[in-house]
């Protein structure tokens, strides 16, 4: 198995770090629907945020999971 480059790696840490943010907005959605209420433009905000953290960490994931293949010139092609 090709070992992961310095940007995969960093992708993994960033979609990691991007998911524990999308749990928090939904904590903190939890709260303030519960202080304000659903129709609240703040707990709308949260609910976006949780949204846009889980799709992006997905696909950090996904792109750190990934089996990239070399475009480098030197290297010969193993089959």
């Amino acid at each position: 198995m090709k070992k992961k480059g310095f940007l995969q790696k960093t992708s993994l840490v960033a979609g990691i770090i991007s998911e524990l943010l999308c749990v928090f907005c939904l904590v903190m959605l939890v709260i303030k629907a519960q202080e304000l209420g659903m129709e609240d433009v703040i707990s709308a905000s949260y609910m976006a945020s949780a949204f846009f953290f889980f799709t992006t960490g997905f696909v950090l994931i996904i792109i750190a999971k990934a089996n990239v293949p070399s475009f480098s010139f030197d290297e010969s092609v193993e089959d």
